[in-house]
C-alpha cells in the first residue's frame, strides 16, 4: 500500500483509538518507573497496555475494523512500550545490557531494512505470526520482571517465569528479524 493509498483510507476507528491511547500511556509508564518508582501502578499501565493491544485486534476482527493505520500504530506501540520498558528497567537494574542491545539492536537492523523495502514498492513488512508471538512473550516477561523486583511473597515465583519469557520472547524477536531480512531479499518489486 502507498501513502496516497494510506491517506484516503479511514482511521477513525475503535481499534486505531486504543492504539492511540497506548501510545499515550508511555510517557506516564516511564514516569511512573524512572520518577516516583511506583511499580504498582507501573506495573497497571503496562498490563492496560497489553490488554488494549489485545483488545484492539479482536475489535478490528470483530467490527471489521481493519485500516493499514492501525496496522502501522499496534507495532509502533507495540516498539515504543518495549523500548521505554527496557530502558527504564536497565537503569533500574531489572534487566541485564544485553537483553536492551538485541533487542533494539534488531529493531534498528529492521528499520534500516524499511528504505529498501520502500524502494521496491512496499510501505512496511507484513506482519508475522512469530513477530507476534514475540510480542506476546514480552508483554508477559515485563510485567512478570516488574513483579519479580518487587517486595512481596510472590516475588520468587515470578522470577523464573520472568526469565523464561524474556529468553523466549527476545529469541522469537530475533527470529522474526530474521524472517523480515529474508522477506526483503526475496521479495519482488510490487507494480502499481
Amino acid at each position: 500500500m502507498t501513502l496516497r493509498e494510506l491517506a484516503g483510507e479511514r482511521w477513525l476507528t475503535v481499534p486505531n483509538a486504543l492504539s492511540f491511547v497506548r501510545l499515550l500511556g508511555v510517557p506516564l509508564f516511564l514516569w511512573l518507573l524512572l520518577g516516583p518508582q511506583a511499580d504498582g501502578w507501573a506495573l497497571v499501565v503496562l498490563v492496560a497496555s497489553g490488554i488494549t493491544d489485545w483488545l484492539d485486534g479482536r475489535i478490528a476482527r470483530a467490527l471489521d475494523q481493519y485500516s493499514r493505520l492501525g496496522e502501522l500504530l499496534d507495532p509502533l506501540a507495540d516498539r515504543l512500550y518495549t523500548v521505554a520498558t527496557l530502558v527504564a528497567f536497565l537503569i533500574r537494574g531489572i534487566v541485564p545490557w544485553w537483553v536492551l542491545v538485541l533487542i533494539i539492536g534488531r529493531d534498528v537492523v529492521v528499520s534500516l531494512a524499511l528504505p529498501l523495502l520502500r524502494r521496491k514498492g512496499y510501505l512496511a513488512f507484513p506482519v508475522l505470526y512469530i513477530g507476534k508471538a514475540a510480542t506476546l512473550n514480552l508483554l508477559y516477561a515485563f510485567p512478570l520482571l516488574l513483579l519479580a523486583q518487587m517486595d512481596w511473597a510472590g516475588a520468587d515465583i515470578a522470577r523464573p517465569f520472568a526469565y523464561a519469557f524474556t529468553v523466549w520472547g527476545v529469541a522469537l524477536h530475533l527470529w522474526s528479524g530474521a524472517l523480515y531480512l529474508v522477506q526483503l531479499v526475496r521479495s519482488p518489486v510490487a507494480t502499481a
